[in-house]
């Protein structure tokens, strides 16, 4: 048997065990509706479309920036653009409640700024320290280390009064809600959706008529369709719009575990390191039924762990692997020193920045700008500006190419 023969192979009984794990998940989910196991399944698709795409939004940053390609921050519009689409259909059957983060100004400006500059330093966001460690980037890894530190000090450490002064400057809209596209158009979600979406595929149309095809592996280009799936590379719109796909699924399982919203990971790390160095500690996994309104409890914050968020987390970075291991790209590559010590405290400050926003490029950017929060395209702005000043600075030294 020849070697592809059997990397063939190989690829074909990871995607068939992979394929029955969560179609086990599922069923078992259904017989104990315990829904929050369906996040494995999310999770695991979430790492491999995301390794698949090379989707971070610390490379789509300083991509954009430094070599002008758009590429992968068009991949991730079209995970936005494709969620908005999503979710306004299970909200006209009532599936889902829509839920878009509040007008926490002050939370995105500084949080942003910190976001934008840890990921440059950390060499990822929080989902690209996640999917890299599953390619085994030893960077990615002590990133990995650093953000729940971060997010840690911000929820439940020294800066948790800080961050909850930052809260106080909070912008309502007319109905005391969250300021959105609606709030201020005055036009429904749906509309505006349909119109977006319209827009982007309109767009994307026409640049594909333009531009070349999808690239592949170049040794699998004669190769068949689940073939180039499993093995290839895909281009950052078609994970783009496999994750928004998903993030349709994922608001589904997340509402039904206990927590209403779509795609996010930042607090999913930070619980997994709570859940290892803390005890005794609250368990959240399923829904549970509304309380009536009472006075707002200022002691502190218990230490609660979303178990939706740690499965999704954890089977993130198994999809992940996954992935990378059929692409052959899965690889232990030696870092420098000095490169390895800045990524983790690039992670602490990312990690900062994110809970101070209450979100990271997957929540507040991915699933927030999908929901039409107007304060999470305040943190687009922020983060990207921040990133392409560190951008120059730290990784360019001051010189444009």
């Amino acid at each position: 048997m020849s070697q592809d023969a059997m990397k063939t192979g190989r690829r074909t009984t990871v995607a068939i065990v992979s394929l029955v794990a969560m179609v086990a998940f599922i069923v078992a989910a259904w017989i104990t509706k315990l829904w929050v196991l369906t996040a494995v399944p999310i999770g695991l698709l979430f790492g491999f479309f995301l390794e698949k795409g090379d989707l971070c939004g610390s490379s789509a940053f300083s991509e954009a920036f430094m070599m002008k390609d758009w590429r992968k921050l068009g991949g991730i519009w079209a995970v936005i653009a494709v969620s908005m689409i999503g979710f306004a259909l299970l909200d006209a059957f009532d599936l889902i409640q829509l839920n878009p983060k509040p007008l926490i100004w002050a939370n995105y400006i500084v949080g942003g700024l910190l976001f934008g500059v840890g990921i440059v330093l950390a060499g990822g966001c929080v989902s690209g320290c996640l999917f890299k460690s599953g390619q085994g980037n030893l960077n990615s890894m002590a990133g990995l280390v650093g953000i729940p530190l971060g997010v840690c000090a911000v929820a439940y450490g020294p800066l948790h009064g800080f961050n909850a002064m930052l809260k106080s400057h909070v912008v309502k809209a007319a109905d005391g809600g969250s300021v959105t596209f609606g709030s201020v158009t005055g036009l429904p979600y749906w509309l505006l959706a349909m119109a977006i979406g319209l827009v982007t595929i309109l767009a994307m149309i026409f640049k594909r008529r333009r531009g070349n095809r999808l690239a592949t592996t170049p040794n699998l280009k004669d190769r068949s369709l689940p073939e180039r799936l499993l093995a290839g590379r895909w281009k950052p719109w078609q994970a783009g719009v496999a994750i928004g796909v998903l993030a349709c699924f994922a608001y589904l399982s997340s509402a039904a575990s206990g927590r209403n919203y779509p795609l996010g990971v930042t607090h999913g790390v930070m619980d997994v390191q709570v859940l290892v160095t803390d005890y005794p500690v609250s368990h959240a996994w399923q829904a549970k039924p509304p309380v009536s309104a009472g006075v707002a409890d200022v002691s502190k914050p218990k230490k609660n762990i979303v178990w939706w968020l740690v499965l999704e987390v954890l089977a993130l970075v198994v999809g992940s692997n996954i992935s990378a291991r059929m692409s052959g790209k899965f690889n232990f590559s030696p870092r420098a020193p000095d490169e390895t010590v800045v990524a983790f405290f690039g992670g602490i400050i990312l990690g900062s920045g994110a809970a101070i926003a209450g979100g990271c490029v997957v929540g507040n950017i991915m699933s927030g700008v999908a929901l039409m929060s107007v304060g999470n395209v305040l943190f687009v702005v922020t983060v990207l500006l921040a990133n392409w000043a560190t951008t120059y600075f730290y990784m360019m030294g001051c010189q444009r190419a």
